[in-house]
């Protein structure tokens, strides 16, 4: 299916706002050019998610397939609330990994702890963003809880907002700063740990 996606320009992966929205309108109206279009612009960074999300390519390719059909049968319901058609469709393929992971007996949720939002944590988190790196993040990344790769794959890797990725998981926007927090300084005390390593003789 990934190849699908080369030779069809009709729809740019930097669509606006606004052009999505007209092309989920049409669809909504049952046009398939709309539907097609909407599959062409989603596919990759859906497949990117579940491949990580899931780790191998078979199952990755058969729960894309599963994510579009879903948006098939359900975009007549979608409604325009504050997070964008992309979180939508980013929650149906989330929640089809989640079943997949329980069918396989690998997910276990993070119990959310409340934690307060010190005033400095924007500043804090870039800090530790131009720290780890994204290319490290994402080696370091395995070692976090499967919520926890979920919260810096949506905010990172993907770029959603706070908001968005509570919408996708299916949590508050305080379980996520809490999740990003706890995330960031795991990964920050790797990469400490790292480095006394690396210094030793």
């Amino acid at each position: 299916m990934a190849n699908e996606t080369g030779g069809n320009t009709a729809v740019q992966p930097t669509a606006t706002s606004q052009q999505v929205r007209r092309l989920v309108d049409r669809a909504q109206q049952g046009e398939r050019s709309a539907l097609e279009e909407l599959y062409l612009l989603h596919f990759d960074r859906i497949y990117s998610y579940l491949h990580l999300s899931v780790g191998n390519r078979h199952d990755a390719e058969d729960l894309t397939t599963q994510t579009f059909l879903k948006m098939l049968e359900s975009i007549g319901r979608f409604r325009w609330r504050s997070a964008p058609f992309s979180a939508w469709l980013f929650r149906i393929a989330h929640n089809l990994a989640m079943d997949h992971f329980r069918a396989v007996r690998r997910w276990q949720p993070e119990e959310e702890v409340p934690e307060p939002e010190p005033p400095e944590e924007s500043a804090a988190e870039e800090e530790a963003l131009e720290s780890i790196g994204r290319r490290s993040m994402l080696e370091l990344i395995e070692n976090l809880s499967p919520e926890q790769q979920q919260v810096l794959t949506l905010k990172f890797v993907f770029n959603f907002s706070n908001g968005e990725a509570a919408t996708i998981l299916g949590k508050t926007e305080g379980a996520i700063k809490s999740l990003q927090h706890r995330a960031l300084a795991s990964l920050q005390r790797q990469l400490g740990d790292v480095g006394s390593s690396a210094q030793e003789p």
